[in-house]
């Protein structure tokens, strides 16, 4: 259960990043945003098969845009950090960030680590382990709010934005 995360403190886990470095989850200070995504297609466009018929699957790059395109938004509204989250490998991620012109990091939770410290959905595809999408608004190591349910990815920047501008 997603709600349940509210509250908690991002666990003592590093994860490697899309830039190379490893990144402490537990010693994020300030406001950090952590869209988590399941799967962004290959610079190729094929998607995995069936992609568009599981429900919350669809819309990773538009979500990653969106988040590009109002990142300086976000950190002039006080978010010291934005990462993405998916179980994809670093140097496949470190590909996403240069095609997309990504301003910012992918983590990669390859390991599914944090998705088993937090007990974060997922579910399998094409023998995948692939986390729901949620976005969490993080202070200072603790979950202050999560996005759930997120039914158009491309907008999910601005809604979290227009939460950070109002807290």
């Amino acid at each position: 259960m997603t709600s349940a995360l509210a509250g908690q403190y991002l666990p003592n886990i590093t994860l490697a990043s899309s830039d190379g470095r490893n990144v402490a989850l537990s010693g994020l200070v300030g406001l950090t945003v952590i869209y988590i995504y399941p799967h962004t297609s290959p610079p190729d466009g094929n998607a995995i098969a069936g992609w568009s018929d599981i429900p919350g699957a669809k819309g990773c790059t538009p979500q990653s845009c969106g988040f590009r395109d109002h990142h300086a938004d976000l950190t002039d509204a006080g978010g010291a950090h934005v990462f993405g989250l998916s179980t994809q490998s670093s140097p496949y991620q470190a590909e996403v960030v240069e095609r997309l012109h990504l301003p910012f990091a992918l983590l990669s939770d390859a390991d599914l680590t944090l998705k088993s410290a937090l007990n974060l959905p997922f579910f399998e595809a094409a023998g995948m382990a692939l986390l729901h999408r949620l976005t969490l608004i993080v202070q200072d190591g603790k979950i202050e709010y999560v996005f759930e349910d997120i039914a158009d990815p491309a907008a999910n920047a601005a809604a979290v934005l227009e939460y950070i501008i109002g807290r």
